[in-house]
């Protein structure tokens, strides 16, 4: 049967959703068609094949710690997305169960024919070394990742150090995904020991693949997880964020009584429509004055549109959620109540969402429409 067959019959038995129901009995989260023709909707969740990810008895030799490890022995989640050559590579954060932090984490990466059954890979690609970054990226280890390609097919990650007291936004590149050159901190000088995570890198659609680009001559960035900023590159590598009376610059922030009321994190790249600048991003629900028909701590996705020709200035915003947990797999794990969107991808004409489940799985949900 063709991928695309089987993606269709499984989205069949799936309930179709353009937002939440938050709460029990709670007011309906749909959004009118009309109210949201510049945003991505509805994704379906394929519960037929989802958790697609869960950890693994994997093992390898932690170079820092001299010995075997079971490196995805804890948790699967938050995974980037790439198509290439005709399949879906994810890399994903793994944690294992040793240390002070009960868990290191590390990236893998798995592929798959069909974007729901994946074959791992039995190393990680990317993990804390006795490298420069060593002081960065032990023993948290290294987390999160966002991929995108530039023209020339070269692939950029960006990805969160933590050293057990400040997380730091770090760059890597590649040219297969599996050899990976770490290039240090995102954030230097004045804000080098701010703390920073989540970059989503603004790109567009070019086929199957995702690829950065220039808006006003300057590659953009948006990163953060409690307000959202910005960042302006020349060539990927080197970055100068957005400061107002010198300090970041918020260009999203939570809003009071809704689902992201205590804050806002960035999803996959920002991606280039005809509308303007598309961002899917998570928000946290806030321990008081928050939504009052979802539970405090609870991770929803949201969306938001930048203009076309400025990413700094916010055009709309979906009011309500287009995903929250609701799965077993969804509310119950490492964190509870997490639906954490990171990896999308273009594939068998649909979009195809990566998103961690309480911090331990990793599930898909899939645009029902071609485009």
């Amino acid at each position: 049967m063709a991928r695309n067959t089987i993606i269709s019959t499984l989205l069949a038995v799936v309930v179709v959703m353009h937002g939440c129901r938050l709460g029990d009995g709670g007011r309906d989260n749909a959004v009118t068609a009309s109210d949201t023709t510049w945003a991505m909707l509805p994704f379906i969740k394929v519960d037929t094949a989802n958790p697609v990810l869960v950890p693994g008895s994997l093992s390898f030799t932690c170079p820092v710690r001299g010995e075997q490890v079971l490196w995805e022995e804890k948790d699967v989640f938050n995974p980037a997305a790439v198509v290439r050559d005709g399949k879906v590579y994810l890399l994903y954060r793994a944690e294992d169960k040793v240390g002070k932090f009960a868990g290191t984490s590390r990236i893998g990466l798995a592929v798959s024919d069909d974007g729901l059954r994946f074959t791992r890979r039995q190393q990680p690609v990317l993990y804390p070394d006795n490298d420069s970054l060593k002081v960065y990226e032990w023993e948290g280890g290294v987390e999160d990742p966002r991929v995108v390609e530039t023209e020339s097919g070269t692939y950029v990650m960006t990805y969160t150090a933590y050293d057990g007291k400040t997380a730091r936004l770090m760059l890597a590149t590649s040219e297969n995904l599996v050899d990976w050159a770490k290039h240090g901190p995102v954030l230097r000088g004045t804000f080098k020991d701010t703390w920073s995570k989540s970059g989503a890198i603004v790109s567009r659609r070019n086929g199957s693949k995702v690829v950065a680009t220039r808006v006003n001559d300057r590659y953009w960035m948006y990163f953060g997880d409690t307000d959202l900023f910005l960042a302006w590159s020349d060539d990927l590598l080197h970055w100068t964020p957005v400061v107002e009376n010198g300090v970041l610059k918020p260009v999203l922030k939570p809003r009071p009584g809704a689902f992201d009321s205590r804050l806002v994190e960035s999803g996959p790249y920002a991606l280039i429509q005809q509308e303007g600048i598309l961002l899917l991003y998570n928000g946290m629900n806030a321990d008081s004055g928050g939504e009052p028909d979802l539970l405090a701590g609870s991770y929803c996705a949201g969306q938001v549109l930048f203009a076309a020709d400025d990413p700094s200035r916010l055009v709309a915003r979906l009011e309500r959620p287009f995903m929250c947990p609701e799965k077993p797999y969804e509310v119950e794990g490492q964190v509870n109540r997490v639906c954490f969107v990171e990896g999308m991808v273009p594939f068998d004409d649909r979009w195809f969402l990566y998103y961690g489940t309480a911090d331990s799985k990793i599930a898909v949900a899939v645009t029902r429409e071609s485009f």
